[in-house]
Protein backbone atom coordinates (compact mmCIF):
# COMPACT_ATOMS: atom_id res chain seq x y z
CA UNK A 1 0.00 0.00 0.00
CA UNK A 2 1.57 3.28 -1.09
CA UNK A 3 1.47 6.28 1.18
CA UNK A 4 1.40 9.97 0.30
CA UNK A 5 4.64 11.52 -1.01
CA UNK A 6 7.27 11.41 1.73
CA UNK A 7 5.30 8.94 3.83
CA UNK A 8 6.58 5.43 4.46
CA UNK A 9 4.62 2.62 2.90
CA UNK A 10 2.81 0.41 5.38
CA UNK A 11 4.90 -2.48 4.07
CA UNK A 12 8.24 -0.71 4.65
CA UNK A 13 10.88 -3.07 6.06
CA UNK A 14 11.82 -0.75 8.95
CA UNK A 15 8.17 -0.48 9.91
CA UNK A 16 7.84 -4.25 9.79
CA UNK A 17 10.86 -4.59 12.08
CA UNK A 18 9.36 -2.05 14.48
CA UNK A 19 6.02 -3.88 14.51
CA UNK A 20 7.79 -7.01 15.69
CA UNK A 21 8.83 -5.10 18.82
CA UNK A 22 5.25 -5.34 20.08
CA UNK A 23 6.22 -8.93 21.01
CA UNK A 24 8.30 -9.62 24.11
CA UNK A 25 10.61 -12.15 22.48
CA UNK A 26 11.38 -9.77 19.62
CA UNK A 27 12.22 -6.99 22.09
CA UNK A 28 14.50 -9.32 23.99
CA UNK A 29 16.27 -10.50 20.83
CA UNK A 30 16.75 -7.01 19.39
CA UNK A 31 17.46 -5.12 22.61
CA UNK A 32 14.93 -2.55 21.45
CA UNK A 33 11.48 -1.41 22.52
CA UNK A 34 8.76 1.05 21.48
CA UNK A 35 8.05 4.25 23.38
CA UNK A 36 4.61 5.51 22.37
CA UNK A 37 2.99 8.87 23.01
CA UNK A 38 4.26 12.38 23.56
CA UNK A 39 5.40 12.04 27.23
CA UNK A 40 7.49 8.93 26.53
CA UNK A 41 8.94 10.21 23.26
CA UNK A 42 9.76 13.61 24.75
CA UNK A 43 11.78 12.04 27.56
CA UNK A 44 13.40 9.54 25.18
CA UNK A 45 14.62 12.42 23.00
CA UNK A 46 16.36 13.91 26.04
CA UNK A 47 18.59 10.83 25.81
CA UNK A 48 19.27 10.77 22.06
CA UNK A 49 21.80 7.94 22.40
CA UNK A 50 18.84 5.67 23.14
CA UNK A 51 16.65 6.67 20.19
CA UNK A 52 17.03 4.63 16.99
CA UNK A 53 14.20 6.17 14.95
CA UNK A 54 10.91 8.02 15.33
CA UNK A 55 7.63 7.41 13.49
CA UNK A 56 4.67 9.78 13.47
CA UNK A 57 1.39 10.28 11.65
CA UNK A 58 0.70 13.58 9.89
CA UNK A 59 -1.66 14.53 12.73
CA UNK A 60 0.98 13.78 15.37
CA UNK A 61 3.56 15.78 13.42
CA UNK A 62 1.20 18.75 13.41
CA UNK A 63 0.41 18.45 17.14
CA UNK A 64 3.98 17.89 18.29
CA UNK A 65 5.93 19.88 15.72
CA UNK A 66 7.76 21.97 18.32
CA UNK A 67 8.91 18.89 20.25
CA UNK A 68 10.03 17.15 17.07
CA UNK A 69 11.83 20.16 15.56
CA UNK A 70 15.22 19.06 14.27
CA UNK A 71 14.46 15.38 14.91
CA UNK A 72 14.52 13.00 11.91
CA UNK A 73 10.98 11.60 11.76
CA UNK A 74 9.40 9.17 9.32
CA UNK A 75 5.77 9.92 8.56
CA UNK A 76 3.49 6.89 8.68
CA UNK A 77 -0.21 6.23 8.14
CA UNK A 78 -2.71 5.90 11.01
CA UNK A 79 -3.01 2.23 10.08
CA UNK A 80 0.74 1.75 10.47
CA UNK A 81 0.68 3.64 13.78
CA UNK A 82 -2.00 1.28 15.06
CA UNK A 83 0.27 -1.63 14.16
CA UNK A 84 2.99 -0.17 16.40
CA UNK A 85 0.66 0.27 19.36
CA UNK A 86 0.02 -2.20 22.15
CA UNK A 87 -2.83 -0.09 23.51
CA UNK A 88 -6.42 0.50 22.44
CA UNK A 89 -5.88 4.18 21.65
CA UNK A 90 -2.83 4.61 19.36
CA UNK A 91 -1.11 7.96 19.82
CA UNK A 92 0.39 8.20 16.33
CA UNK A 93 3.86 8.96 17.74
CA UNK A 94 6.36 6.18 18.43
CA UNK A 95 10.11 6.05 19.03
CA UNK A 96 12.18 2.89 18.64
CA UNK A 97 14.57 2.92 21.61
CA UNK A 98 17.46 0.87 22.91
CA UNK A 99 16.69 -1.01 26.12
CA UNK A 100 18.19 0.94 29.00
CA UNK A 101 18.53 -1.66 31.74
CA UNK A 102 21.91 -2.01 33.43
CA UNK A 103 23.39 -4.55 35.80
CA UNK A 104 22.72 -4.68 39.52
CA UNK A 105 26.43 -4.29 40.28
CA UNK A 106 26.56 -1.02 38.35
CA UNK A 107 23.49 0.31 40.18
CA UNK A 108 24.77 -0.60 43.63
CA UNK A 109 28.17 0.92 42.85
CA UNK A 110 26.42 4.31 42.80
CA UNK A 111 25.39 3.83 46.45
CA UNK A 112 21.65 4.36 45.90
CA UNK A 113 19.49 5.54 48.79
CA UNK A 114 16.09 4.42 47.52
CA UNK A 115 15.37 1.42 45.29
CA UNK A 116 12.04 -0.21 44.38
CA UNK A 117 11.91 -3.88 43.38
CA UNK A 118 8.94 -5.42 41.54
CA UNK A 119 8.86 -9.17 42.17
CA UNK A 120 6.59 -11.14 39.81
CA UNK A 121 4.33 -8.13 39.26
CA UNK A 122 1.93 -9.06 36.47
CA UNK A 123 0.00 -5.96 35.48
CA UNK A 124 1.85 -3.63 33.07
CA UNK A 125 -0.23 -0.66 34.20
CA UNK A 126 0.78 -1.25 37.81
CA UNK A 127 4.42 -1.73 36.86
CA UNK A 128 4.47 1.48 34.85
CA UNK A 129 2.69 3.42 37.59
CA UNK A 130 5.19 2.23 40.20
CA UNK A 131 8.12 3.28 38.00
CA UNK A 132 6.53 6.69 37.60
CA UNK A 133 5.96 6.97 41.35
CA UNK A 134 9.50 5.81 42.10
CA UNK A 135 10.80 8.57 39.84
CA UNK A 136 8.57 11.17 41.51
CA UNK A 137 9.68 10.04 44.97
CA UNK A 138 13.33 10.45 44.02
CA UNK A 139 14.25 6.77 43.80
CA UNK A 140 17.57 5.93 42.22
CA UNK A 141 16.63 2.64 40.57
CA UNK A 142 13.90 0.09 39.95
CA UNK A 143 14.52 -3.65 39.82
CA UNK A 144 12.04 -5.76 37.83
CA UNK A 145 12.34 -9.50 38.23
CA UNK A 146 9.87 -11.98 36.77
CA UNK A 147 6.32 -11.14 35.79
CA UNK A 148 5.64 -8.24 33.46
CA UNK A 149 8.07 -6.98 30.83
CA UNK A 150 8.83 -3.38 31.76
CA UNK A 151 9.23 -2.64 28.03
CA UNK A 152 5.64 -3.73 27.32
CA UNK A 153 3.86 -0.92 25.49
CA UNK A 154 1.24 -0.39 28.21
CA UNK A 155 3.92 -0.36 30.90
CA UNK A 156 6.05 2.16 29.01
CA UNK A 157 3.08 4.48 28.49
CA UNK A 158 2.10 4.19 32.14
CA UNK A 159 5.55 5.48 33.17
CA UNK A 160 4.78 8.75 31.32
CA UNK A 161 8.46 9.09 30.43
CA UNK A 162 9.84 8.21 33.88
CA UNK A 163 11.33 5.02 32.46
CA UNK A 164 14.05 7.22 30.94
CA UNK A 165 14.90 8.86 34.27
CA UNK A 166 15.75 5.78 36.34
CA UNK A 167 18.33 3.04 36.39
CA UNK A 168 16.47 -0.17 35.57
CA UNK A 169 17.67 -3.67 36.47
CA UNK A 170 15.98 -6.65 34.82
CA UNK A 171 15.60 -10.26 36.01
CA UNK A 172 18.11 -10.70 38.81
CA UNK A 173 17.61 -13.46 41.35
CA UNK A 174 15.56 -11.91 44.19
CA UNK A 175 17.57 -13.56 46.97
CA UNK A 176 20.81 -12.43 45.32
CA UNK A 177 19.30 -8.95 45.14
CA UNK A 178 18.78 -9.00 48.90
CA UNK A 179 22.32 -10.20 49.59
CA UNK A 180 23.94 -7.65 47.31
CA UNK A 181 21.72 -4.83 48.55
CA UNK A 182 22.58 -5.63 52.17
CA UNK A 183 26.30 -5.62 51.31
CA UNK A 184 25.83 -2.17 49.77
CA UNK A 185 24.20 -0.74 52.89
CA UNK A 186 20.55 -0.98 51.83
CA UNK A 187 17.92 -2.17 54.31
CA UNK A 188 15.41 -4.41 52.54
CA UNK A 189 11.74 -4.04 53.49
CA UNK A 190 9.17 -6.52 52.19
CA UNK A 191 5.63 -5.19 51.82
CA UNK A 192 2.83 -7.52 52.92
CA UNK A 193 -0.60 -7.13 54.43
CA UNK A 194 0.53 -9.14 57.45
CA UNK A 195 3.91 -7.45 57.87
CA UNK A 196 5.49 -7.49 61.30
CA UNK A 197 5.87 -3.70 61.35
CA UNK A 198 3.32 -0.97 60.74
CA UNK A 199 4.55 1.60 58.20
CA UNK A 200 3.62 4.49 60.50
CA UNK A 201 5.65 2.98 63.33
CA UNK A 202 8.64 2.37 61.07
CA UNK A 203 8.49 5.97 59.84
CA UNK A 204 8.08 7.35 63.38
CA UNK A 205 11.14 5.41 64.53
CA UNK A 206 13.24 7.16 61.89
CA UNK A 207 14.19 3.90 60.19
CA UNK A 208 13.22 5.08 56.71
CA UNK A 209 15.94 7.72 56.64
CA UNK A 210 18.43 4.93 55.96
CA UNK A 211 19.08 3.70 52.39
CA UNK A 212 16.18 1.37 51.63
CA UNK A 213 15.20 -1.31 49.15
CA UNK A 214 11.41 -1.75 49.01
CA UNK A 215 10.07 -5.09 47.76
CA UNK A 216 6.66 -5.16 46.05
CA UNK A 217 5.08 -8.42 44.95
CA UNK A 218 2.47 -9.99 42.74
CA UNK A 219 -0.98 -8.36 42.72
CA UNK A 220 -2.79 -11.59 43.68
CA UNK A 221 -0.24 -13.53 45.71
CA UNK A 222 2.09 -10.91 47.15
CA UNK A 223 5.73 -11.75 47.81
CA UNK A 224 7.09 -15.29 48.15
CA UNK A 225 7.35 -16.39 51.78
CA UNK A 226 11.08 -17.11 51.50
CA UNK A 227 11.73 -13.60 50.25
CA UNK A 228 9.75 -12.05 53.11
CA UNK A 229 11.75 -14.16 55.56
CA UNK A 230 15.06 -13.18 53.96
CA UNK A 231 14.35 -9.43 53.99
CA UNK A 232 15.52 -7.25 56.85
CA UNK A 233 11.92 -6.58 57.80
CA UNK A 234 8.32 -6.85 56.62
CA UNK A 235 6.03 -3.84 56.58
CA UNK A 236 2.26 -3.46 56.29
CA UNK A 237 0.50 -0.29 55.19
CA UNK A 238 -2.13 0.55 57.83
CA UNK A 239 -5.76 0.52 56.73
CA UNK A 240 -7.81 3.09 58.64
CA UNK A 241 -11.09 2.55 56.86
CA UNK A 242 -13.04 -0.54 55.82
CA UNK A 243 -11.14 -1.36 52.60
CA UNK A 244 -9.72 -4.86 52.54
CA UNK A 245 -6.43 -3.73 51.02
CA UNK A 246 -4.72 -1.21 48.76
CA UNK A 247 -3.99 -1.60 45.06
CA UNK A 248 -0.33 -2.55 44.56
CA UNK A 249 0.57 0.74 42.88
CA UNK A 250 -1.15 2.73 45.64
CA UNK A 251 0.64 0.77 48.38
CA UNK A 252 3.96 1.30 46.61
CA UNK A 253 3.29 5.04 46.39
CA UNK A 254 2.60 5.23 50.14
CA UNK A 255 5.80 3.36 50.99
CA UNK A 256 8.08 5.18 48.56
CA UNK A 257 6.83 8.58 49.64
CA UNK A 258 7.30 7.62 53.29
CA UNK A 259 10.97 7.01 52.46
CA UNK A 260 11.18 10.21 50.42
CA UNK A 261 9.72 12.23 53.28
CA UNK A 262 12.12 10.67 55.79
CA UNK A 263 15.09 11.46 53.55
CA UNK A 264 14.03 15.09 53.16
CA UNK A 265 13.45 15.54 56.87
CA UNK A 266 16.77 13.86 57.61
Amino acid sequence: MLGSPGRLSDSNARLAAARRLTRRQARLAAGLFLAEGAPAVREALRRPELVVEVFATADALARHGEMLAGVPVDEISPRAAAGLSETVTPQGLVAVCRCLDIGLTAVLAKRPRLVAALIETNDPGNAGAILRTADAAGADAVVVTGGVDVYNGKAVRATAGSLFHLDVVIDVDPLQLLRDARSSGLTSLATTGVGQHDLDAVAAAGSLAAPTLWLFGNEAHGLPAELIAAADGSVRVPIYGRAESLNLAAAAAVCLYASARAAREG
